[in-house]
This record gives C-alpha cells, structure tokens and sequence, in this order.
C-alpha cells in the first residue's frame, strides 16, 4: 500500500467540549454535522486504529455502552483500543439467536442497552416494534463510504429514515472436516446419509428449518419471502425431513464455541453453521471445509443500531464512526471471517483474505436473507417439537 494512501475518518465536532466524564447521557442535545478527517495510513489496521482514535477522542468520553451482540462483535482485538483511547466501558452480552435479541429487548431491554447487532430478520421486528431509533447520518460521515449495495437493503429503512449502519454479512455454509469426508459434500441433502449417524450439528434454531425447506425445494427465487412464510403443508413436510435427520445429529449448537469444540473434540464431522466457525477452527489448526451448497443457503445481514433508550450517545456514534473504518472492519474480519461492508477494508488484507470479500450483490439467487415472517411462533413452535421428539 502505498503511504499517500489516505483513510477517511471522522471525529464528532463537538468533541472537544466534551469532559472526561461527559457523554450526551440524556439524549437529547442537539449536535452539528460531524468533521471529516484524514490519517495518513499504513499497511497495519491495529496501527491505523490507533492513529484514528487519537483524534477520535482527544479527550475521554467517559461512561458506559451496554451492547448485546453476536459473538466476535465486541472481540478485544478492536474493542479494547477504543475503550483505552475514548474512556468508554464496552459491556457486551451475547445472544444465541435473533428471537433471544427481540424478547430481550421487548423486555425492557430497549431501556437499559445501547447498542445491538441484529440481523436481516430481527431488525425489521426491532424498528418495527418501535425498539430503535432512526441514526443521525450527520454524525457518521463514513456512513457513504459503506458498500453501495448494503446500504440499499430495505430491512434498515423506514419512511426515509435509516436505522442500522452496515457491518457484516455473510450465508450459513456446510461446515466439513475435510479428513473425515470424503468425497467433499456438495448439497444439503447429502446430510440425510446415514453414514453421517450422530456425527452433524445443526442451529438450535428456526434456521435449521429453513435449510431443511431449501433440500425440498420450497426456496423461491421469484419470491424470497416465500421461505419464511410456508404453509401448513409445506411446514408438515419440513418438520418430517427435520425429524429424519435427528438420529445424524450428536447436538443442536447454540453458539460458535459450541460447534468448534464439537468439531476439536471429534464428535462430529460436518454441520451447518457461521463463517466464524470455519475461521476459529482454521486458526486453531483444524482442517475445516466451506461450501455453500447447490440447494443454496439461507443468509444474514447484520446492522449496528441504536436502541430507543440509549444515553450516551456521544460515546455510542462515536463507536458507529469507529465501526465504519475500514481498519476497524478488518480487525473485526480476522476474528470472524465475515464479509465487511467498507469495501475499503481489503486494503489492509491479504490476498487469501480479500478472496473471501464480496458484494452482496455477487451471490444472486445463491443467497436469500433472514426475513422475520408473520408466521415465526408456527416456525418456532415446529422447532421445538422437532427438538423434543424421540
């Protein structure tokens, strides 16, 4: 990378009146548009964060975010240097699926968390329900820096308003240990073989009924909806394959941690899971396998977005500005493998790395986006009879 390069950042223009302890903690000042700024940047990201966080956060902004996120959303390795620089706690809980945000949040949680990281399904149920509020664009200037065809996804928008900023998206591939299957598995259905005999993991979630209608062909690609709103028969057949592939499968996992340990421990040998997964696992040495197969997949699109009761909210868009960066993304992208939304990231990868960057647009009809269906209690209620049957 050549050293003219430059990154664009951003620091609140009102920063520098800000006290140690300060932070917009009622909510309600009013603040002008945020200034432009460049850093010089290099080769490194962690480098490059530093450098932008210094002018982020001249001064501390003191207080607390309270997060609820996906695993890898809040990792350390990007975390911690903008906690140092800008005097903020970040307090992150982690949820096990999207219908574990919504009730939480419904709960009372929209009052006491600041910021979420909901995906394509949950976050129109969040906005919908009234749990978020609209972001202040003029406070996030890289907001325009974020992949074109992300930022035009509907599920953040409302009435002109925009709710979520970009992060990460990525599908929900076949996971394999490439020397215990052989040949490599190419569809879903091959799954079903009973070769595979208490050897699979799958989500302990709705979605693993979403990848058993995508093996019986119910995915439409005239009508991406059609996969969140089966009917009762469709259903019927879907809860039958799910029940036919219960004897291959040794545990339903709840999280990353949960299916990579089963993976290092032997106990299976193929599951459906996160790009994070495959990336923890090839980091610790494992010979994890990826495809998405020919059924298709289902897919997510995570957002940051403000929750309606957030405080401080000078500590809160300064870390949305943050989370913009490019560095920042690329850091996020080595502790989970996911697809980042500042294009620009991929100055900061390797070769190896930059191949698993896309558009959104470049998967087609490969990918259909959680949707949040009207029919979601049938879809759950089917799930939870699949997981108690014998």
């Amino acid at each position: 990378m050549q050293s003219s390069l430059f990154v664009r950042a951003t620091v609140l223009a009102a920063l520098g009146t800000l006290s140690a302890c300060g932070g917009d903690k009622g909510g309600a000042a009013a603040h002008g548009p945020a200034t432009k700024i460049s850093i010089q940047a290099t080769s490194d990201a962690g480098a490059d964060a530093a450098t932008y966080l210094k002018q982020l956060c001249p001064k501390p902004l003191g207080g607390e975010l309270n997060f609820m996120v996906w695993e890898g959303y809040t990792d350390t390795l990007f975390t911690k240097p903008f906690e140092q620089a800008c005097g903020v706690k970040v307090n992150a809980t982690y949820m096990g699926s999207s219908d574990d945000l919504v009730a939480k949040l419904r709960a009372g949680g929209a009052e006491t968390i600041d910021l979420v990281s909901p995906s394509s399904d949950a976050i129109t149920q969040i906005i919908d329900a009234g749990l978020a509020q609209a972001l202040d664009l003029a406070r996030i200037p890289s907001y325009g820096d974020l992949m074109a065809s992300f930022r035009d996804l509907s599920m953040a928008r409302r009435e002109g308003s925009v709710y979520g900023l970009p992060w990460a998206f990525g599908p929900n591939p076949l996971i394999y240990d490439t020397t215990k299957v052989k040949p490599a598995p190419t569809r879903w259905a091959d799954l079903w073989d009973p070769k595979y005999r208490g050897k699979l993991s799958m989500q302990d979630d709705i979605a693993t009924l979403w990848m058993a209608a995508q093996t019986l062909g119910f995915d439409q690609a005239a009508d991406r909806a059609h996969l969140y709103n089966l009917s009762d028969e469709e259903l019927g057949a879907v809860k039958t394959k799910a029940l036919a592939l219960k004897p291959n499968i040794r545990k339903y996992w709840a999280t990353a941690g949960d299916m990579t340990q089963l993976f290092q421990s032997g106990e299976i040998v193929a599951g459906e899971g996160w790009p994070l997964m495959t990336a923890q696992l090839r980091a610790a040495g494992f010979p994890a396998g990826e495809i998405i197969p020919e059924e298709g997949t289902t897919a997510w699109a995570d957002h940051w977005v403000l929750t309606k009761g957030a405080r401080n909210l000078d500590a809160a868009y300064a870390w949305l500005e943050y989370a913009a960066q490019p560095f920042t993304q690329k850091l996020m992208a080595d502790v989970t493998n996911y697809i980042v939304a500042n294009p620009t990231a991929k100055r900061y990868m390797s070769p190896d790395q930059v191949a698993t960057q896309r558009d959104i647009a470049d998967y087609g009809t490969k990918v259909n986006f959680w949707q949040w269906s009207p029919r979601r209690e049938r879809y759950t209620e089917i799930w939870n009879e699949v997981k108690a049957a014998k």
